[in-house]
């Protein structure tokens, strides 16, 4: 900076000056695709992983190689993956591709989900904040606590016997 600040003033212009420049540069987010137009992110969740392409289609869902209604035959499994979609308001538009390691069904579906919401805010910056807003961007941090030593599982105590 070549110039004094002074007075208040001189530091207030400096200031809208600045927050000028970070918020167009916030604003401003790149698409991020590769040479074949998807969109790649990882998710997780307790255990699992799951490694998520997404491309614009007609909303198929293929997880290890398996469609979604066959991978995760639970209902409320099949609605957690829908989510990401129903909130940005793209329902249907996106193909998806997915492979999961790790954990079981239920962190599996939630691995999904992050990897789509994130996915979806790569390929699309503008979806960012109602996915964001949704709280889809957050990796759930929550796992399973380990079990320690002297004790029958993580807290629980072995049962006392007075003889």
């Amino acid at each position: 900076m070549s110039e004094e600040i002074r007075t208040l003033e001189d530091l207030d212009t400096v200031a809208e000056g600045t927050v000028a420049a970070e918020s167009e540069a916030a604003v401003t987010r790149a698409p991020v695709r590769d040479e074949l137009g998807r969109a790649y992110a990882t998710g997780k969740r307790k255990d699992a992983v799951a490694r998520v392409w997404i491309r614009p289609g007609s909303g198929k869902v293929t997880v290890n190689g398996r469609e979604m209604n066959s991978y995760f035959a639970r209902p409320v499994l099949q609605m957690i993956l829908r989510q990401p979609f129903q909130v940005a308001g793209v329902e249907d538009q996106f193909d998806v591709t997915a492979t999961v390691k790790g954990g079981g069904l239920s962190g599996q579906a939630g691995a999904v989900k992050h990897g789509i919401s994130k996915a979806l805010q790569l390929y699309d910056p503008a979806l960012r904040a109602p996915l964001k807003a949704a709280g889809f961007l957050t990796r759930d941090s929550r796992v399973v606590e380990r079990k320690k030593y002297g004790k029958r599982k993580a807290r629980r105590s072995f049962q006392f016997s007075k003889r």
